[in-house]
């Protein structure tokens, strides 16, 4: 059944096939936050005295059952329904009677999946970034863990100079502080009400819609009402934006622990139960986890383009394209989360090979400490690194790899900041003020 269907109007079911798509499947992620949207919408329709008092009663006790078996898992879409808004609107209907059909005065269809969208997106960048932040604790907890295991650091995949497990993780850690301030951005578009905006251009009702966004807990709205519906696709593309930027940390963390786990490095090895192995090679411990963790992120990187392909060219208005941003973006967000949980996983019990660096192959990487003990001696920079070049060339180097290195400058082996990389974090997840959202909004 369509709500919107007049009676002359014919549907063949190649057509509605078509048009449908995957729309249902997805819309059961959005019927909490559907209902959440027509509860604000309800009770600002009796406040502005659009709805009898009795018949707004009976509309927010209705939806707030509804709301109830969705939280509870029993809501389905009927077969023969065409999305979570009509479902819930004939639901309601049948409980309450016409009153039901009420609540769509001043909405569309339009502004009702742009509520939902920016609802669904806020929750879902909110859990996103509380799964970063369990990473980047657990990542820099672990650097701490090992800031004095010594590790080799390459440039073109080549040795290069001395670096540490502790200042490998710590990277990684603010890389994660600079993809929560993409997710904050994406958040603070999500966080504004396009409700009330109508098909695009508004209603003749009085709605109030600065009420509707203080019942939804957004932090302000988007004022005109062509604008609102222009968010859909943008909205959807920012935050793609920003699980992407994650993705990107993800995925070369995951390219590293792939080359470290290798027998040619042989730095970090993990428990049998998270490596595979062989149907020929019995000695083969892979990295699946790891590879898959690269693969699946590197997809997601592709997001924004996709949707950027999506609405290249569109006027001003709605159109059906917007209906695909859900097929390409909400199963992603539950692959990066999936991502971060398996990450977590891996960098928890990721063991470590101590005294790499006094193997013969690393004893060039000490070249630098060399020509930098020569320059200390009061010997020009060019003329020492001419001299250690010429003695490497000759087979005359040699640096013993327990003398203990100094490097004590902000962000060194000897000096990580630590505490001034949670503090930058701390700053970011103050933006999208995460603690207050929990406790507050729906």
């Amino acid at each position: 059944m369509k709500l919107w269907k007049k009676d002359h109007t014919q549907t063949t079911a190649q057509t509605e096939t078509f048009t449908v798509g995957r729309d249902r499947e997805f819309d059961l992620l959005l019927a909490e936050y559907d209902v959440l949207g027509s509860i604000a919408h309800v009770t600002m329709l009796g406040e502005a005295g659009l709805m009898a008092p009795g018949e707004t009663s009976d509309a927010l006790k209705g939806l707030k059952e509804i709301l109830g078996e969705i939280q509870a898992g029993t809501f389905t879409i009927g077969a023969d329904v065409e999305d979570v808004h009509s479902q819930v609107e004939l639901m309601l209907t049948e409980r309450i009677g016409d009153a039901g059909k009420k609540i769509h005065s001043g909405r569309s269809r339009n502004d009702q999946v742009a509520v939902d969208i920016k609802l669904y997106l806020r929750a879902s960048l909110r859990q996103v970034a509380g799964d970063v932040q369990e990473l980047f604790n657990l990542l820099l907890t672990r650097s701490e863990e090992l800031k004095d295991v010594m590790l080799p650091g390459y440039t073109h995949l080549q040795v290069a100079m001395p670096s540490s497990f502790g200042l490998w993780l710590g990277a990684y850690a603010e890389s994660l502080v600079d993809d929560s301030e993409m997710l904050a951005a994406a958040f603070a578009v999500a966080d504004k009400n396009p409700l009330g905006s109508g098909a695009g251009y508004g209603s003749s009702f009085p709605l109030q819609r600065k009420r509707t966004t203080e019942l939804l807990g957004f932090a302000t709205l988007n004022w005109n009402s062509v604008y609102a519906q222009m968010t859909r696709g943008k909205t959807e593309k920012l935050t793609a934006m920003a699980l992407a930027s994650v993705a990107a940390t993800l995925a070369r963390l995951a390219m590293d622990g792939c080359l470290y786990l290798s027998q040619n490095f042989g730095f970090i090895r993990f428990p049998e139960d998270l490596t595979t192995g062989s149907s020929i090679m019995p000695h083969k411990k892979n990295p699946d986890i790891f590879e898959l963790i690269r693969g699946k992120c590197n997809r997601i990187q592709a997001l924004p383009n996709e949707l950027t392909l999506l609405s290249t060219n569109l006027p001003s208005g709605y159109h059906r394209e917007m209906q695909l941003t859900k097929e390409i973006l909400f199963p992603a967000i539950e692959e990066l989360r999936a991502c971060l949980a398996m990450m977590q996983l891996m960098i928890s019990r990721m063991e470590v090979q101590e005294d790499i660096l006094r193997k013969d192959i690393y004893q060039y990487i000490f070249s630098v400490e060399a020509v930098n003990r020569l320059v200390n001696q009061g010997i020009p920079f060019r003329e020492a690194y001419q001299q250690v070049g010429n003695d490497i060339q000759a087979g005359r180097f040699h640096f013993d790899p327990t003398t203990p290195l100094h490097h004590t400058h902000e962000g060194s082996v000897g000096n990580l900041c630590n505490d001034e990389i949670r503090s930058e974090m701390e700053k970011v997840m103050g933006k999208m003020g995460f603690m207050y959202l929990q406790q507050n909004h729906p």
